[in-house]
């Protein structure tokens, strides 16, 4: 959700002054959410993590980790280092890997670089104690020709407000330490189709709607995430940073984030990464903790499109819990298979924004889609404003958090409310909210009625369809192309899918991202189109010191 919190911060770190001018400028509208992407911090307040214990963290794993040496990783990185699902997938077939050893690399990785180190990262902020014997199973059920998904296997790690057994789902807050919960719909999916959970990424505490001006990646939980191609000096994007980074790091195979607006597509293109943020109902939100019930959607990351799109069918199903799931776009669908064997880039019109035009990453990565075929037609961006957009977010955390509680979340929790947790906080701010939790205060201090709050949403969702609509209905459109997360916010309360790929560096070695947006449920169009500009350009490098 970074494009709009740059726009907001200074409104809500005043707003503390008093409370009522708290509410006056709560009730301001929010408009130009995406016009800053990232945002560099060069100096933190808090670095490493207050609350892990290295040591604890891998007790569980010292006598299954103490064969896998140095030599056997060294000889075992030509297999999985950069390497697809499907790679993955044939070096198990032909013998070269096994899926215990497989997870043994990636937890050999994180020990090495996540924590305590000069190159750590603080990406990952809890492991599954159990996946190395879950992985031991795989390899038998392989054996008894039990793998019918590529996901099968596949070692994958979740933002740490997805629910899952065997590790607590925190938030990255300290009020969430002991969160004990069961899986979230997703993450039942992933395991009956055969993935492992190899444990949880940090993130942007409460996903970025908390402190308002602290940067993206920070957690008291987790820590400060880094980015891998500029550690301490480039943002590492939000809300789903350890999830980006993690990906990024070859720290497992790939990550499942969330998105409210922006926070998949930015912690993706900062890190040289794929992220997809589907369409709103694609996926279930059930067991996920939220901050819009109107806005949320969980979503594939990883380092190819290819990926992105066999992890998007893993967690593909109906949740009658979930009023946004839909059954229509589910029936005989699979993204990966079939998808990627033809250009489906020629004689497609894409519209590019006039406004971006400056960028030199983007006007190349225009070029490199006209030559395979793609029609560019320029676009004005649309004149419209997104009013009241904070206000949604207040008003559906509100009545979201709770009920999270209530449905999917441990039932010890001494907290149950957003009051709650800002008094918890209180007790000791300089371990739980260094930042401090101005935005939490913005959604105490915010009220509406019924029909004031439905009018909010319509207008949001008219004003973001319209931002979209409007360019394709003109020049008969088959998506747009934007950077990064710049579009996000139009993006999300349209309720429209967006898909990140890599598309090259700035001068100083900072990843950006060519994102192509499209009409709701156009999910295989948008990943065929990024797999063709992907395996057309091939602009990901990996990070040159995580090698």
């Amino acid at each position: 959700m970074k494009p709009f919190l740059f726009c907001i911060t200074f409104m809500m770190v005043c707003s503390c002054k008093n409370s009522e001018k708290k509410v006056e400028e709560t009730k301001k509208s929010s408009t130009d959410i995406s016009a800053i992407s990232a945002k560099e911090f060069t100096e933190f307040k808090v670095l490493d993590s207050k609350f892990i214990d290295n040591s604890k963290l891998w007790e569980s794993f010292e006598k299954e980790l103490s064969d896998f040496t140095e030599e056997r990783y060294n000889a075992l990185k030509p297999f999985v280092l950069e390497q697809d699902i499907p790679t993955l997938q044939q070096h198990i077939q032909d013998g070269k890997l096994t899926y215990e050893n497989l997870t043994k690399f990636y937890l050999y990785r994180i020990r090495a670089f996540d924590r305590e180190n000069d190159l750590s990262l603080n990406a990952v902020i809890s492991l599954n104690p159990n996946v190395i014997s879950e992985a031991k199973q795989k390899d038998v059920d392989f054996k008894n020709k039990m793998r019918k998904h590529p996901i099968f296997g596949m070692p994958i790690l979740l933002k740490d407000n997805i629910n899952a057994v065997d590790m607590p789902t925190t938030s990255g807050a300290v009020a969430f330490q002991n969160n004990n919960t069961n899986d979230a719909f997703i993450v039942e999916r992933l395991k009956e189709q055969g993935a492992l959970i190899l444990g949880k990424a940090n993130l942007s505490e409460w996903a970025y709607f908390f402190c308002g001006d602290c940067p993206s990646g920070y957690s008291a939980i987790g820590g400060q995430t880094l980015n891998p191609y500029g550690r301490k000096i480039m943002d590492t994007g939000g809300s789903s940073s350890g999830s980006g980074v993690a990906v990024a790091a070859n720290f497992c195979v790939a990550a499942v984030g969330t998105e409210t607006s922006g926070s998949i597509l930015s912690p993706a293109s900062q890190n040289s990464g794929v992220g997809l943020k589907p369409t709103i109902g694609l996926l279930s939100r059930s067991g996920i903790v939220p901050i819009s019930s109107t806005l949320d959607t969980p979503g594939p990351m990883a380092k190819n499109v290819t990926d992105t799109a066999i992890l998007l069918d893993a967690m593909l199903g109906f949740d009658d819990r979930d009023p946004k799931s839909v059954k229509r776009h589910l029936e005989n669908t699979s993204y990966y298979e079939n998808n990627f064997k033809v250009n489906e880039l020629k004689g497609k019109r894409f519209g590019v924004f006039t406004t971006l035009l400056e960028d030199s990453l983007y006007v190349r990565a225009i070029e490199d889609l006209k030559y395979e075929g793609a029609i560019i037609i320029e676009i004005e961006p649309e004149k419209i404003e997104l009013p009241d957009f904070l206000r949604l977010l207040n008003l559906d955390m509100k009545k979201d958090f709770p009920s999270y509680i209530n449905t999917s979340g441990d039932s010890k929790l001494a907290v149950r409310s957003v009051e709650d947790v800002m008094a918890f906080n209180k007790k000791d701010s300089a371990a739980t909210m260094p930042y401090g939790q101005s935005l939490f205060a913005g959604i105490v201090a915010d009220s509406a009625t019924d029909e004031e709050f439905e009018s909010i949403k319509n207008t949001l969702k008219t004003n973001g369809k319209l931002f979209f609509d409007t360019p394709f209905n003109r020049e008969n459109l088959n998506g747009i192309l934007s950077i990064n997360n710049y579009h996000a916010g139009f993006a999300a309360v349209a309720e429209y899918p967006a898909i990140t790929v890599p598309m090259g560096y700035t001068d100083s070695g900072a990843p950006k991202g060519l994102t192509f947006i499209g009409r709701p449920w156009t999910e295989a169009f948008l990943l065929s189109w990024a797999y063709t500009y992907e395996q057309a350009s091939k602009r990901r490098m990996a990070p040159e010191k995580y090698n």
